[in-house]
């Protein structure tokens, strides 16, 4: 737990002290409920969704918003790089402030806000995803009942083998950067196999889910020439944006620009 500073106050006795300072917050996690009697409830246009395109969350978050159906009921701002006459950093900072009164902390996204009230709902991701699909879309669309175990499964292995390796390769100790890519590489193999012998197009069958989202995302990150040697995967990544226009991320409407 973090430090408290309890501070005393010369007005009072010796006794009392004031309350702890409660810390400022990184992380906001409320979420969008079904309840129109209060709180984050779903209603059309009332949610922004901040994302960058540089950031491979806001791209799960992006795709998964257009395969949901929703680009016209949640509005997506893309943040530019960073400059002080940008006007998309200007309102998330303002939608961070008015969250928590004096902020100074990071600007992260994909961050979540409420339109009405001009504060962030969230910037979990796993959490904006679930209320995507379960609170303003349809979530059998992408998570089919029949499949939400394997789905799951599948996004764990996702992570585990392939996101995490690869930033190890890249980023890691010199010594674990061997270890990290051969991981890596190893995963890479099997799912290509899997591509070249499975039962359909998509990695759980004939049905686009959840979890061909995480793997393109994870796949489109990975270092130029990584994935050249995998002959299905790069059909894979390649096939998936003629296919569905979610996966073209970010759209030219969707580019924002700087201004004053």
């Amino acid at each position: 737990m973090p430090e408290t500073t309890i501070s005393r106050d010369p007005g009072f006795p010796a006794s009392c002290t004031a309350l702890p300072r409660t810390p400022r917050p990184d992380r906001f996690r409320s979420r969008i409920g079904a309840d129109a009697a209060g709180g984050f409830y779903p209603a059309p246009c009332r949610y922004e969704l901040f994302l960058s395109a540089r950031c491979p969350q806001s791209r799960r978050v992006a795709v998964t918003l257009d395969l949901l159906g929703l680009r016209d009921t949640v509005v997506t701002t893309v943040v530019p790089p960073a400059s002080p006459d940008a006007a998309a950093p200007a309102a998330l900072r303002a939608a961070y402030e008015a969250t928590w009164h004096g902020y100074d902390g990071p600007l992260t996204v994909p961050a979540l806000c409420d339109r009405w009230t001009g504060r962030v709902v969230s910037n979990h991701t796993p959490d904006i995803l679930r209320d995507l699909a379960g609170r303003l879309g349809d979530a059998a669309r992408l998570c089919p009942l029949d499949l939400v175990t394997e789905i799951g499964a599948f996004q764990d292995l996702v992570e585990q083998d392939i996101v995490r390796p690869a930033e190890e390769a890249a980023t890691g100790a010199p010594a674990d950067r061997a270890q990290a890519l051969e991981q890596l590489l190893t995963a890479l193999g099997l799912l290509d196999r899997r591509l070249a012998c499975g039962p359909g197009p998509y990695v759980l069958g004939e049905r686009l889910t959840a979890a061909d989202v995480d793997l393109w995302v994870a796949l489109t990150d990975l270092t130029d020439g990584v994935l050249s040697p995998y002959r299905h995967l790069t059909a894979y990544v390649r096939r998936l944006p003629r296919q569905y226009a979610a996966f073209r991320f970010p759209r030219p409407e969707e580019r924002t620009t700087q201004g004053g």
